[in-house]
């Protein structure tokens, strides 16, 4: 690997410990597994792909979970010509701006010797303090101990700002003395390139920016395999399939989703697995290995859809008010149900009574516009949504033969009432056998994707590989 003075990178990173993993087994089983000719990898891959979609997972406690890699795994030795203190990774998105900062738990002489007061100064000041100005705040109860980076263990921190205050960060970045330290930093979101100018007037730091996908999928899994509790979902305590359980009251209601608790779930052999990135827009993607994904659909509905609705339907002018409006609201009043049609269940097809046959159905009516709330718009329109992405990610595993599906984005951040309505989508449309799974620490991934960016070479060997022919295009496209 070529070293660049200042640039933050990560050497021997292993991202997860599951045997269906291509790139975590260590120096020997890679050797082994070059040796070994293509096609006979891609078909087991292939054979691994085409599982049984709808197999039950297995019921999952507290004693089935690994211990932590960091705990686990022998400790790599540092890396003398790791890049200088501090280490960071930024993700720049329309909205939110997302640092993640690695603390290092012990001071080498060379840092000592170099990096003197002004790397104590920075250390202390965005270690000490949970709140940074007005607006920007570090997610302590996100804080991840322990984990290991080119050899150095220490602490990853959590910070985030809107991305409307990138002026200040920069201005706060050249009163510590940042740029005197640190000449690039790896970045992702459309604010790595709309700001890059302005890094290099105020900072005289080069921006070195890293495919979303790329960083999402390394983040996800490195925090995931540093974390066994990362992974979870929402159900009901007793694990009944939402769509067996008889009740009259609509399941998309307050009533209904209050049930849902939160539980662990065991992500610790992941392969191959659904990845539904909620952005403005949404993206669905089949990983299959650290290096090996594609994408297999999308939808333009997502939650920039759902804002955009709730500003013009509720007057409402942020994402966080329609979300609060729709946590009050029903959207019974503005949906056509199943039993407004029927009167009843549509007992021939398993259609329950309280179903949703119409999205905002009931708008025809100017007698029910008249009577309608704002918080029952916003509520109509969250359904609308998480059904609808709900619905194309279960025909999507089933399409690939994937039996787990994992839901990301920043739609999904602090935001538990549209991860309840995702799961209940997601246990109505396969009956029960397909969970939808969530990560803790959501929204950071693609940021800390860029702390742990790979070498260049490595990357465009990944991106210059002969497209595989057959079946193997299948398993690898």
């Amino acid at each position: 690997m070529t070293e660049q003075s200042g640039v933050i990178t990560i050497h021997q990173m292993r991202l997860h410990r599951c045997e269906g993993c291509l790139a975590a087994c260590g120096r020997e089983r890679r050797a082994a597994l070059s040796s070994t000719p293509r096609p006979l990898i891609r078909t087991k891959l292939l054979k691994r792909a085409r599982r049984n979609p709808y197999s039950p997972p297995h019921a999952t406690t507290k004693e089935h979970f690994p211990a932590k890699m960091a705990e686990s795994a022998p400790p790599t030795p540092p890396d003398n010509n790791a890049p200088p203190m501090p280490w960071f990774g930024m993700d720049i998105g329309g909205t939110l701006t997302k640092l993640v900062y690695f603390e290092p738990r012990e001071t080498n002489r060379r840092e000592l010797d170099k990096e003197t007061e002004v790397l104590k100064n920075i250390r202390r000041y965005l270690t000490r303090n949970s709140a940074y100005g007005k607006t920007g705040r570090r997610d302590v109860h996100l804080q991840m101990e322990n984990v290991t980076i080119r050899g150095r263990r220490g602490t990853l921190h959590f910070i985030r700002f809107p991305t409307s205050e990138v002026g200040a960060f920069l201005q706060l970045a050249r009163s510590k003395g940042m740029a005197d330290l640190v000449n690039t930093i790896y970045a992702t979101g459309g604010g790595a390139y709309k700001f890059e100018e302005d890094f290099i007037k105020e900072v005289n730091m080069r921006l070195s920016k890293m495919d979303e996908l790329d960083a999402l999928i390394a983040g996800v899994l490195y925090v995931d395999s540093m974390n066994p509790r990362e992974c979870y979902y929402w159900a009901p305590p007793d694990e009944q399939p939402v769509h067996q359980l008889p009740s009259d009251t609509p399941p998309y209601l307050e009533a209904a989703l209050s049930q849902y608790v939160r539980k662990p779930y065991d992500f610790s052999c992941p392969y191959p697995f659904l990845l539904v990135n909620i952005g403005s827009g949404v993206s669905l993607l089949v990983v299959n290995g650290p290096d090996n994904y594609y994408r297999v659909s999308g939808t333009s509905l997502g939650g920039g859809t759902f804002l955009g609705l709730c500003c013009l339907l509720t007057g409402c002018s942020s994402f966080e008010e329609a979300i609060s409006l729709a946590a009050s609201g029903d959207n019974t009043t503005v949906d056509k149900l199943v039993r407004d049609i029927y009167g009843g269940d549509y007992a021939r097809f398993g259609l329950p009574g309280d179903l949703v046959a119409s999205s905002f159905g009931q708008m025809c009516s100017a007698d029910r516009r008249a009577k309608v709330s704002r918080e029952d718009l916003a509520r109509a329109t969250l359904v609308t949504i998480t059904n609808n992405i709900g619905s194309i990610a279960r025909l999507c595993a089933c399409n690939e033969r994937v039996e787990r599906v994992v839901f990301c984005g920043n739609f999904l951040r602090v935001n538990p009432l549209s991860m309840k309505l995702l799961s209940y989508a997601m246990s109505y449309w396969s009956r029960g056998a397909l969970k939808a799974l969530f990560l803790e620490h959501e929204g950071y991934f693609g940021a800390v994707g860029c702390l742990l960016h790979l070498d260049a070479e490595n990357h465009k060997k990944l991106r210059n590989r002969t497209p595989p022919t057959g079946d193997a295009a299948h398993a690898d496209r």
